[in-house]
């Protein structure tokens, strides 16, 4: 989805804090990917303090009545090394149910080795549990308004395609790449990266 080097790994780390989602970051290189940052607001969502979240696999917020199947297909994911994004039954520090939006992508660095996954989590309300159908069609829609180039580099960024692969695949340069990407943003009102892989995926790319 993104790059990443050591000198820089200290100010992602900082910049996941400002994210107003919930987010962690997990190591694959260690035993059992576990989550190695973690910010405010999944603290919050979640209601486990830092130190009971750094060091372990998200796979805690599991409990009885968890999709097993949504497990296998986040599993899945980080297998492949791919984006991946499912709505979940997890459960709250105290117990509590809620139906979670997560999103699991790959982070590279800068020689397309594989050295971290980021994870964003959003609570959808209960009443809104049944409107993942409805969820689709608009990302449907918003990606069917984007230009021919854009929906490409679109379906790059979805498959977890850095900016100097997608530039290479497509025969144009990093800046026009850079240049469609500001726009589809702009078109799809993503945020960051994550939304607009969320899109992606929603929308079938």
């Amino acid at each position: 989805m993104q790059t990443i080097n050591e000198a820089h790994f200290d100010n992602f780390l900082g910049s996941i804090q400002f994210n107003p989602i919930a987010t962690v970051i997990s190591d694959p290189n260690l035993r059992d990917n576990p989550i190695v940052a973690v910010n405010d607001a999944f603290c919050v969502l979640t209601q486990y303090p830092p130190e009971e979240v750094v060091g372990r696999n998200c796979k805690f917020l599991a409990g009885d009545e968890t999709e097993p199947w949504l497990t296998d297909k986040i599993r899945d994911g980080v297998r492949r090394h791919s984006p991946v994004l499912v709505e979940i039954l997890n459960y709250k520090r105290d117990g509590t149910k809620f139906r979670n939006a997560v999103l699991v992508a790959p982070i590279f660095d800068d020689g397309d080795i594989l050295r971290y996954f980021l994870g964003t989590q959003v609570e959808l309300p209960e009443e809104n549990w049944d409107l993942f159908p409805n969820r689709k069609r608009h990302a449907r829609a918003l990606v069917g308004d984007l230009s021919n180039r854009q929906r490409q580099v679109l379906q790059k960024i979805t498959q977890g395609r850095r900016t100097k692969q997608i530039a290479h695949e497509l025969s144009l340069s990093e800046k026009t790449i850079e240049m469609h990407r500001a726009l589809l943003f702009r078109k799809l009102n993503a945020i960051n990266v994550a939304d607009a892989v969320r899109i992606g995926i929603d929308a079938g790319l």
